[in-house]
């Protein structure tokens, strides 16, 4: 059974930074696509970015394109989410998922999730 427990989140102004981490637990993650998504308060859950085992693949959310980025460090079972130039808009729970299904940015049904972490941008 694998378990991810997402860190990093908190407060910041807009313009400002953070970066998630999501650590994986239980069952090795190596060869998974991995992914992260968000809720905002009102809103269905939506994809952010997700990459591919090897790291070499990346896709993400037209709204967020060009400002957070997404990494992975297999070797310690942990996945990264990098967040710039932060706006309002980017509010939400953030919750990372594995396995994948990167083409389709759609986590499969046998997939694990984590129980989120709060990023709020104060304008």
């Amino acid at each position: 059974q694998v378990q991810l427990v997402e860190s990093g989140g908190g407060l910041v102004q807009a313009g400002g930074s953070l970066r998630l981490s999501c650590a994986a637990s239980g069952r090795a993650l190596s060869f998974a696509d991995m992914g992260w998504f968000r809720q905002a308060p009102g809103k269905e859950r939506e994809f952010v970015a997700g990459i591919d085992w090897r790291g070499s693949s990346r896709v993400f959310a037209e709204s967020v394109k060009g400002r957070f980025t997404i990494s992975r460090e297999n070797a310690k079972n942990t996945l990264f989410l990098q967040m710039n130039s932060l706006k309002p808009e980017d509010t939400a729970v953030y919750y990372c998922a594995a396995p994948l299904d990167l083409s389709r940015q759609a986590v499969l049904p046998s997939g694990t999730w984590g129980q989120g972490t709060q990023v709020t941008v104060s304008s």
